[in-house]
């Protein structure tokens, strides 16, 4: 049971290390995206399609005669990764042995929806995956395997879901191997130690540029490449604010460093190093690449080339909040 990539290379390894056979794929039910709004299938059904396996895609399991088609493979073990459902009793009760979920965090840190970008945010270094039966309490039951990840400097949301997949894959098939064997040791979770990584808000992915550089660094990487890390940039007392997003860049120099000329946090300081140099609360952070609302990404240069001359004589870009300028552009 999975839907987006992360889920697709778990599945992947599973289905390629052998030693258990995968009778069906559950993966949520296609939905419009893009500009024409087509439906599209996502990767884990991609997969399973070439891979000649059955596809599911109840739109959730409030019926008993859905949860009836699901016992009807008796299942030794559910695999659920990034389903996006969550699921009743009655289907965690259905597998002989047990219901198996790859969680892309150490548990009990960060149960939810949005681990990485959550681990990512804080600053945090470590983060991790665990393999835990699944309990009714979300993300609350005994862990079966666990194994730490390095989050650099540099990396993003994207990068970590990509290594925590590959990561997630092989740990599960070693938990399976072990549970085949008889060898399985569940551990509780510390219930003191558990934190909640609550779903991603849209507005939470705007940059707020009077925030300390390493802030504002983390933001950016925490929601790269989706939904895309944002702020609004104003080019003139006349013209409404551009929305903007930007691609994680670099602090200028070490931070908590002065601004140059005392510069208001959210000014335009120029070019760079190859980036674009914005004011922060303590600093000043280079964006390397920008996305302007309803084109493609750009470099600084380009942006900078493209976007600077519509500026008044003597006036510089300025990011501002969106509550002060609102949406536009």
């Amino acid at each position: 049971m999975g839907t987006p990539e992360f889920a697709a290379a778990v599945l992947r390894q599973v289905l390629d290390a052998g030693g258990c056979e995968v009778v069906a794929v559950y993966t949520q039910p296609d939905r419009p995206c893009g500009r024409g709004q087509a439906c599209r299938p996502g990767p884990v059904k991609e997969l399973a399609f070439t891979r000649g396996l059955e596809i599911l895609q109840p739109a959730d399991f409030r019926s008993p005669e859905e949860v009836a088609r699901l016992a009807a493979f008796a299942p030794d073990v559910l695999l659920v990764a990034a389903y996006g459902m969550l699921l009743p009793q009655a289907v965690l009760d259905v597998p002989r042995l047990m219901p198996i979920n790859v969680h892309a965090s150490l548990l009990p840190r960060y149960r939810g929806a949005a681990p990485v970008q959550r681990a990512i945010l804080n600053g945090d270094t470590v983060t991790g995956v665990t393999i835990m039966r699944m309990v009714r309490p979300l993300d609350a039951g005994p862990i079966l395997s666990q194994r730490a990840l390095a989050i650099g400097f540099a990396d993003d949301a994207g990068a970590v879901l990509d290594q925590m997949a590959d990561l997630g894959g092989k740990l599960l098939v070693e938990t399976l191997t072990r549970l085949g064997a008889g060898a399985i040791l569940e551990v509780p979770q510390d219930e003191t130690r558990a934190t909640y990584a609550a779903k991603i808000a849209k507005a939470e992915a705007e940059i707020r540029f009077d925030q300390p550089v390493m802030a504002v660094h983390n933001r950016i990487r925490a929601f790269s490449p989706k939904p895309g890390a944002f702020f609004f940039m104003r080019l003139g007392p006349d013209r409404p604010p551009v929305r903007v997003i930007a691609s994680p860049g670099r602090p200028e120099g070490a931070p908590g460093e002065a601004v140059p000329g005392l510069a208001a946090p959210g000014t335009v300081l120029g070019l760079a190093g190859g980036g674009l140099r914005v004011a922060c609360g303590d600093g000043v952070y280079l964006i390397p690449t920008l996305r302007p609302a309803g084109k493609k990404e750009m470099t600084a240069e380009a942006f900078a080339c493209g976007y600077f001359r519509i500026c008044p004589d003597g006036e510089a870009p300025v990011c501002v909040p969106c509550e002060l300028d609102g949406p536009a552009g």
